[in-house]
This record gives C-alpha cells, sequence and structure tokens, in this order.
C-alpha cells in the first residue's frame, strides 16, 4: 500500500497532462497549423495515455476495488471509451469541420464529467 499514493499522483499527472495536450491539438488544427501532426505531438499522447491507463490498473489492483461494484467506476471506464471514440473523430481531418467540432465538444465534455467522477466518486445507485 505505501505505492498507492505515488502511483496516484502520476495517475492524476498524466491526466492532467492527457487534457492539456488534446485541447492543445485542438487548439492547434483550429488555427490551421497541422504541422504539429509531424512533430512528437504526435505520438507523445499516446504514450502519456499508456502510463495513465497502467497507473489506473495499478491503483485498482492496489487497493482491491471491486470494478464492476463501484457504479462511478464503471461510468468513467465507459465515458473513457467515449472520449477515445470522440477524439477520434474530432483529431480526422478527413471528417468535416462541423463534425470534428461536434466529436471535439462530446470529447471534452466526457473529459470532464470522468475527472469529476474521478473527484467527487458519487454513489449513485
Amino acid at each position: 500500500m505505501e505505492m498507492y499514493l505515488p502511483i496516484k499522483h502520476v495517475h492524476m499527472l498524466t491526466a492532467y497532462i492527457t487534457a492539456f495536450l488534446f485541447i492543445l491539438r485542438l487548439v492547434l488544427d483550429a488555427l490551421g497549423k497541422t504541422g504539429w501532426r509531424q512533430t512528437p505531438l504526435r505520438w507523445l499522447p499516446h504514450v502519456n495515455d499508456t502510463i495513465l491507463l497502467l497507473m489506473a490498473v495499478s491503483l485498482i489492483a492496489l487497493a482491491n476495488l471491486p470494478v464492476f461494484g463501484l457504479p462511478w467506476l464503471v461510468i468513467k471506464i465507459v465515458l473513457l471509451f467515449g472520449y477515445i471514440i470522440a477524439g477520434v473523430f474530432a483529431m480526422n481531418l478527413k471528417r468535416p469541420k462541423q463534425v470534428r467540432v461536434i466529436a471535439a465538444v462530446l470529447a471534452l465534455a466526457q473529459l470532464l464529467f470522468i475527472f469529476h467522477l474521478a473527484v467527487a466518486k458519487p454513489m449513485l445507485w
């Protein structure tokens, strides 16, 4: 259990980095600066998100949490998949701009709700 707190802090940090990198890439695309796609900014979020996911699984294992027994955690996982799907649509330059904007808003909304659930851990039912 002595590793729980450091892992939690890495998990939180990588979650903030995920949000920052997603918003940064959205802003760069909106400004027409798509050159970021030929830089480490193209793959860096994937490395960060891998660390984020590994820390999440580690926290669940260390705390011996019943994943499907905690509604807030189940909803976080479902929202994570929604965020990934919406994010893919938002980042795809081949999609119409209107679709990309809607997908970006949906991705950001899901990300905010994931953050809310992480902090509040509400008893939903």
